[in-house]
């Protein structure tokens, strides 16, 4: 699970952030600060993996904190959420290591693009190397074209889905334990992978060694 650490002056959106982040079952919320001098000394003696991080606050701005940061040695990724958008601003936190920027107002959709995004290149990074394959997938950061989806299913959703069998990609998922890991509900999930079989992203086989009632699973294939 993935430690996440909120930078944010407005308590509302605060908790709008922390609901948006654990309703996805790969995150877990450790600390929140509304003053950006807190968060930094917080990170001189503990990890975070995220940071979700606005820009305008009092005592110092976003690119402000971010510098002090990296600064200190901290190398946590960082999602900027705020109504900041100017090239200038953008690119300057760019460069210092921003992995995604959402503009206020955001939808809930694109905040799970920006986990997945994410968690795909954490898992991507642990894999030692990548091929060109790999790579693409890493760097593409649309979802998948919703008119390749059934009615009622969401791009998101699917690489929600995805992204927790990437992270042991040869292992064989029941529902039950995809249902776990992405925060999502068993009848969810089914629909999901009962589409990926169709598409031939995933393989599905009955297990039949589990002493007691057989039960489907799926691996990814590559």
């Amino acid at each position: 699970m993935y430690s996440v650490l909120i930078v944010e002056d407005d308590p509302m959106i605060t908790e709008l952030n922390r609901r948006y982040a654990e309703r996805d079952g790969r995150f877990t919320v450790v600390q929140s600060f509304g003053q950006p001098r807190r968060a930094l000394d917080w990170l001189r003696h503990n990890a975070a993996d995220l940071i979700i991080l606005d820009f305008y606050m009092p005592q110092m701005n976003g690119l402000e904190f971010l510098r002090a940061i990296r600064a200190a040695g901290v190398e946590s990724d960082v999602i900027m959420i705020t109504a900041a958008n100017d090239a200038a601003t953008v690119e300057a936190l760019t460069r210092l290591g921003v992995v995604d920027y959402l503009v206020k107002p955001f939808a809930y959709e694109r905040f799970c693009r920006a986990l997945d995004a994410f968690c795909r290149r954490r898992t991507a990074m642990r894999a030692g190397s990548l091929d060109q394959n790999a790579l693409d997938n890493l760097l593409h950061t649309a979802p998948p074209s919703a008119a390749t989806l059934p009615k009622g299913m969401q791009p998101q959703t699917q690489e929600r889905v995805l992204a927790c069998m990437r992270t042991n990609p040869g292992h064989a998922f029941t529902c039950e334990e995809i249902a776990a890991a992405s925060g999502l509900s068993v009848v969810t999930v089914r629909r999901y992978m009962g589409h990926l079989a169709q598409e031939g992203q995933v393989s599905g086989d009955m297990n039949y060694g589990t002493g007691g009632r057989p039960c489907l699973v799926y691996r990814l294939l590559t």
